[in-house]
């Protein structure tokens, strides 16, 4: 202290002031006060007097400290002990307690008494926690802290990168790694590394509420982020998070980031995240995994080793990252991604699903997560991927549907179409769909030797081949009642007398045959028909010759 404020201690002191009283009037903390008297009593030189540049304020030894004084007096707060304590048991507050003494109990003295004597009465047990332990390969926990200062690419500023820590319990063996920005694919990533780092994955990961890891935190039930899900299902391993505001559930990952911050990073800076990861892996390896841990008195390394046989194998392949949103099913039952459109049924038109974006595909999930479909990812934006037996029936494009029913009816009919088509393109393909309508009135057979009738005329009409089809028709219907009749004629004899005024619906009469009877006559009918169709064709191509 200056020379004026030690003088004016001095004087308060011989004066038998309290120290706080002295700490108030001279503006000096009460503890520099009490430190000062303390070292002001044991220096000898300051029994004949101490000189403060004024005059002398001592010129005998001071009495001893502190002095043989009359018993100080009782707190005021003595008398409302029961209501003091009584209110510290509702967890009052001292303002509170202070209030309700001058309004209901006439309390006159100062509020800081009554501060002073709360103090005095709470009593706080020191909180236990559990010693937590883990069998080898059970548990890993994870967080994130500050690494040390490092150059910005491209600028003279240094700045703190971000330090992921992963830890496993039984051992306490860690991986240290810094990156500047996080996000959910690289948490995940980063969770990647560590398990190839340790050589195997252990069964839970223990994290606390960051956004990379859980979408929503929740006491009994949290979401994940759905990429750091999917890694940690592709792995086998299952998070779990702690609760809110609770760090001691990951204290050892918490103690070993402190560890790294106030060991290995502490005064140091670089000049690039590579730099400092180089450097993390080697004081991990020569340092922080040689040392003998101070609970387990046993080396870190050494633990490690026997918790590596503990772990899980990894997978062998890696996990491939994706991106994830909610997209809605078109009136085309496709979904819209990076302007391309994907097929999504049996999902329903104007239903939510989930699309995963992969690098080199595209999965659509319900959205409890049950795959749909999975597609090539298109490699041209506009493109459409979907299958043509899931599309609409469209006449103006459905060409090909028209050309292979025209096949169906025959030779000369699909040469036809073929041709029409070439000649007229779309607007031809009308004249197309009326031609195969006709196989709805007239035999196939009919159709097809009116098609070649109007190939052989160069008549490529649908009008043309209807009336050729009917004419064929009707020639073909009046041969089969000629050879009928002529049947019947041969047969001769006689015929049965007419059934008058008998039941028309009987099913058993004489003149009613069997069905294999009629079966055996439309089978002659059609030879009949084909027969006469072929010889009306070749007597006009004869004619014209």
């Amino acid at each position: 202290m200056k020379p004026n404020q030690r003088a004016t201690v001095i004087t308060l002191l011989e004066r038998n002031t309290p120290q706080r009283a002295i700490a108030r009037i001279s503006g000096i903390d009460r503890k520099t006060v009490r430190r000062y008297h303390q070292r002001w009593l044991l220096d000898p030189s300051n029994s004949p007097g101490v000189a403060t540049g004024f005059e002398t304020v001592a010129t005998q030894i001071p009495p001893p400290w502190p002095p043989a004084l009359a018993p100080t007096s009782a707190s005021l707060c003595h008398v409302h002990r029961e209501f003091i304590q009584a209110q510290l048991r509702l967890r009052r507050n001292a303002t509170a307690i202070f209030q309700d003494l001058v309004d209901t109990h006439g309390y006159t003295g100062a509020y800081n008494s009554v501060k002073r004597f709360v103090r005095a009465l709470r009593h706080k047990e020191p909180e236990q926690f559990d010693r937590l332990s883990f069998l080898p390969g059970e548990e890993m926990q994870v967080d994130y802290g500050e690494g040390a200062p490092t150059l910005v690419p491209g600028t003279e500023r240094y700045k703190k990168p971000r330090l992921f820590v992963a830890t496993l319990r039984h051992s306490r063996r860690s991986f240290r790694r810094v990156v500047w920005k996080s996000g959910q694919h690289l948490w995940a990533q980063l969770h990647e590394q560590a398990f190839r780092y340790f050589g195997g994955c252990p069964q839970y990961v223990v994290l606390d509420n960051l956004k990379e890891g859980v979408h929503r935190p929740d006491l009994y039930e949290p979401e994940l982020n759905p990429v750091y899900a999917a890694m940690l299902e592709h792995y086998g391993v299952v998070a779990d998070p702690a609760r809110v505001r609770d760090p001691n559930r990951k204290g050892t990952v918490e103690h070993a980031i402190g560890h790294t911050q106030a060991t290995a990073l502490r005064g140091k800076r670089f000049e690039s995240l590579e730099a400092q990861n180089e450097f993390l892996e080697h004081w991990e390896t020569n340092w922080a995994s040689k040392r003998i841990h101070g609970i387990e008195r046993q080396q870190v390394q050494a633990m490690f080793e026997a918790e590596r046989a503990h772990l899980k194998a990894l997978p062998l392949l890696g996990m491939q990252y994706f991106t994830q949103g909610v997209r809605t099913v078109c009136d085309d039952s496709c979904v819209r991604v990076d302007h391309s459109s994907y097929a999504a049924r049996p999902a329903a038109i104007g239903s939510k699903v989930l699309v995963r974006i992969f690098e080199r595909r595209i999965e659509i999930r319900d959205l409890h997560g049950a795959l749909l479909r999975t597609h090539a990812k298109a490699e041209r934006p506009g493109s459409v991927v979907l299958p043509m037996d899931e599309r609409v029936f469209n006449p103006s494009r459905e060409t090909r549907l028209i050309l292979r029913q025209a096949g169906d009816i025959g030779e000369h009919a699909s040469r036809l179409c073929e041709l029409m088509f070439a000649a007229e393109g779309r607007v031809g393909q009308r004249k197309l769909w009326g031609i195969v309508g006709l196989t709805k009135r007239y035999p196939a057979v009919c159709i097809d030797n009116a098609c070649a009738q109007a190939l052989a005329q160069g008549v490529y009409s649908y009008n043309h081949v209807k009336a050729l089809a009917e004419r064929l028709f009707a020639d073909a219907m009046a041969a089969m009642h000629e050879a009928s009749t002529n049947s019947h004629g041969e047969g001769g004899g006689g015929g049965a007398s007419d059934p008058v005024g008998e039941d028309p619906l009987a099913q058993q009469h004489e003149l009613i045959r069997q069905a294999d009877d009629y079966a055996d006559l439309f089978t002659h009918a059609a030879l009949v028909a084909s027969a006469v169709v072929a010889k009306a064709m070749d007597d006009r191509a004869g004619g014209q010759v």
